[in-house]
């Protein structure tokens, strides 16, 4: 599996300096890859003892049978990861309350790409730094995958995101994530985190929106944009005409799916 380089962060530290409430079931936030997962997880990570936080590895398909005792009921845990939905997965997360992120097509295309090419991210597709391709080229295979090296977009939103829909799971978009993020005082706010709070099972205090801030924090995620390290694309901020009728015919209805289009 790809190894992903990033700096610790203090977040147990400031999550003793609250009140936790322990947990009473478990909770697995599921997630696309490069889809805010870690802003997600960083920000349930305030409102939940340190020591009900499963923090050994993101729990995938290659190692689920490792992690299985994150899903112990009859010890809570608050884990995260990218596990797509099969009969295993379904039923080794049974006892959890679900959580679903995921992100525009569109925009997760670019989030990759980003990736990939910077320093936090190691793995056999390093060639792909070596400044050999072009920037769309480099677009157009985080839409179409690399063979035997990386899935495409239809492979990973296929079981990790648009599968789950069908299943017990609290959908989140990124994209609404970060816009209530920035307006944590408004009523749409409110609602969205009441919605996602209650989905967890967990009270929300009072103190909510400060957590919601310090976990947010984008200093403390090393894998958020302007973290990255060793990028030397110039990718544009929103992805092109061209790539995006890519995106529409590699995976059409995708999008309306995820309730973008």
């Amino acid at each position: 599996m790809p190894t992903v380089l990033v700096k610790a962060d203090t977040l147990d530290e400031a999550n003793r300096r609250f009140a936790q409430a322990p947990l009473r079931q478990p909770i697995f936030l599921n997630s696309v890859p490069k889809s805010g997962s870690h802003l997600l997880r960083n920000i349930m990570r305030m409102f939940v003892p340190v020591e009900q936080q499963y923090g050994r590895d993101f729990i995938q398909w290659a190692n689920l049978q490792q992690h299985r005792s994150a899903f112990d009921p009859a010890r809570p845990m608050l884990s995260w990861g990218h596990l797509f939905l099969a009969d295993a997965s379904a039923i080794e997360t049974a006892s959890a309350r679900r959580i679903l992120l995921y992100r525009d097509p569109y925009d997760w295309v670019l989030a990759r790409a980003r990736f990939f090419v910077s320093e936090q991210f190691a793995s056999n597709m390093d060639h792909l730094k070596s400044g050999a391709l072009t920037a769309d080229e480099l677009l157009t295979m985080m839409i179409f995958g690399l063979p035997g090296k990386a899935p495409s977009l239809r492979d990973i939103y296929e079981m990790n995101a648009a599968a789950w829909l069908g299943a017990r799971v609290h959908a989140v978009k990124f994209e609404d994530m970060v816009r209530h993020i920035a307006a944590l005082d408004s009523p749409e706010a409110d609602q969205f985190f009441a919605s996602l709070f209650d989905a967890c099972g967990i009270e929300r205090p009072s103190d909510w929106k400060e957590r919601v801030r310090l976990g947010a924090d984008r200093k403390q995620s090393g894998t958020a944009r302007e973290n990255l390290t060793g990028v030397t694309f110039e990718f544009p901020d929103a992805l092109g005409p061209r790539h995006r009728a890519l995106v529409d015919y590699h995976v059409p209805g995708l999008r309306a799916l995820l309730g973008y289009a």
